[in-house]
């Protein structure tokens, strides 16, 4: 599902007086803002103040809530604040904040047939251009097909002066692509998932052009900080022209996944998104470090050691895993846990024939030791420690994070190949 690009995209000191015109071109009359208490100090006052002071209607709901999550509760609060049926069309949400508040805006503005523009107050995430709105739905992180902003403004100072963790958050996001691209690769080369050359060579440039300014963004420096904030834009339309999440979301994502969903559960406090894509970024190319490292024949030896996963047994890690969600997840992963002796025997054999390009696939992403580097100068954490959690809830997330999608990565092959 493709849909149009945000039109314009502005990362610029005069941005909100952009906003401002760009609804009164357009005959915006009627804004409804959603923010939380800290964006809104951070930003949603003086979008308020700006777009009154030039004649134009806003409202508002500002969530109070300790921590705001893209939930139920949350996305019935806006929706409550949303004109009932039948009311004005003209209606235009306004997403002051970043990843949570976007994704809430833009689910809520999607299934009310309104517009939204974004106003991103952090360089934290890659979605602000994304139709994916990954909400928490009965305790699975799940991605919903709404839409894109109609255009996006962003404040470059009010960018610059986000809260430092929020930015590393951000590169650690953009990080993540270098592993996601290689298991959208493998995807394609072993289970015949759709793919996109083009788009994927785009994804890669966006990545190493934010990789090469990791210093400055460590130093919140205004060029490095735009630079960050384009390449995650870049990452949504990559999202955006695709039609899925797939060029930026894999195994390294579904360890956040996996550790967000955790955390929840146990009423524990949240961790940054991109701080823990970031981290798990350096778990997954440690995979691919040793893929490189394996030759034809130590592959063909794993292999030939290798027995289809029962399904009984996979039903049961899951269940340990995931409880109660077992059911959801079950029915996700379907097409793996139903594999045949005779499915399993031929992926073997198309895993042995595509050895040499698996390593090409391996040998495009960056060693861990030098994403770990990367990351630490921009100032993010480079390990699970660094991210609060434990080495046991680092070995839950390797050996269960691939059950939430149905996505072959580099962590589906180690399973096949014997691994846990």
């Amino acid at each position: 599902m493709k849909s149009a690009r945000p039109d314009p995209v502005v990362i610029d000191d005069d941005a909100l007086a952009r906003l401002a015109d760009y609804c009164l071109a357009n005959g915006l009359t009627r804004l409804l803002m959603v923010a939380d208490v800290n964006t809104y100090a951070a930003q949603g006052e003086a979008v308020e103040a700006t777009l009154t002071g030039r004649g134009l209607e806003v409202a508002k709901v500002v969530f109070d809530s300790p921590e705001v999550v893209a939930d139920a509760a949350h996305v019935l609060d806006a929706l409550l604040a949303s004109d009932p049926p039948g009311g004005s069309p003209e209606l235009t949400y306004l997403a002051v904040g970043s990843g949570t508040l976007t994704d809430i805006t833009r689910f809520v503005s999607h299934r009310t047939g309104r517009a939204f523009l974004s106003i991103p107050t952090a360089p934290s995430v890659d979605g602000f251009a994304s139709i994916g709105a990954p909400l928490i739905i009965h305790g699975v992180k799940k991605t919903v097909i709404s839409q894109p902003p109609r255009a996006i403004f962003a404040d470059l100072h009010t960018l610059t002066a986000a809260p430092p963790a929020m930015i590393a958050a951000g590169f650690g996001d953009m990080l993540g692509k270098f592993t996601s691209v290689a298991d959208w690769r493998l995807g394609h080369l072993l289970w015949d998932e759709p793919y996109d050359e083009a788009i994927a060579q785009r994804m890669l440039a966006t990545a190493w052009r934010c990789a090469e300014e990791a210093e400055a963004i460590g130093r919140a420096d205004p060029q490095g900080v735009r630079a960050l904030m384009e390449t995650l834009i870049e990452s949504g339309f990559c999202m955006l022209d695709f039609g899925s999440s797939r060029p930026a979301s894999g195994a390294e994502h579904h360890y956040s996944h996996f550790w967000e969903m955790t955390l929840l559960r146990e009423g524990r406090p949240a961790i940054l998104h991109g701080a823990k894509v970031g981290v798990a970024t350096v778990l997954v190319a440690e995979i691919y470090a040793q893929i490189r490292q394996m030759s034809l024949a130590a592959a063909a030896a794993r292999l030939a050691l290798a027995t289809l996963p029962d399904r009984e047994d996979e039903l049961t890690r899951i269940r340990a895993a995931y409880g109660d969600l077992t059911p959801e997840i079950a029915a996700d992963q379907a097409p793996f846990l139903n594999l045949t002796a005779a499915d399993f025997a031929e992926l073997k054999v198309k895993i042995l024939a595509h050895w040499d390009e698996i390593q090409a696939i391996a040998a495009q992403v960056p060693p861990p030791e030098e994403i770990k580097t990367w990351l630490w100068m921009a100032g993010g954490p480079v390990d699970v420690a660094g991210l609060g959690l434990t080495a046991e809830e680092q070995a839950l997330a390797e050996a269960n994070g691939h059950y939430l999608r149905q996505r072959f990565t580099v962590r589906k092959l180690m399973r096949v190949m014997g691994g846990a």
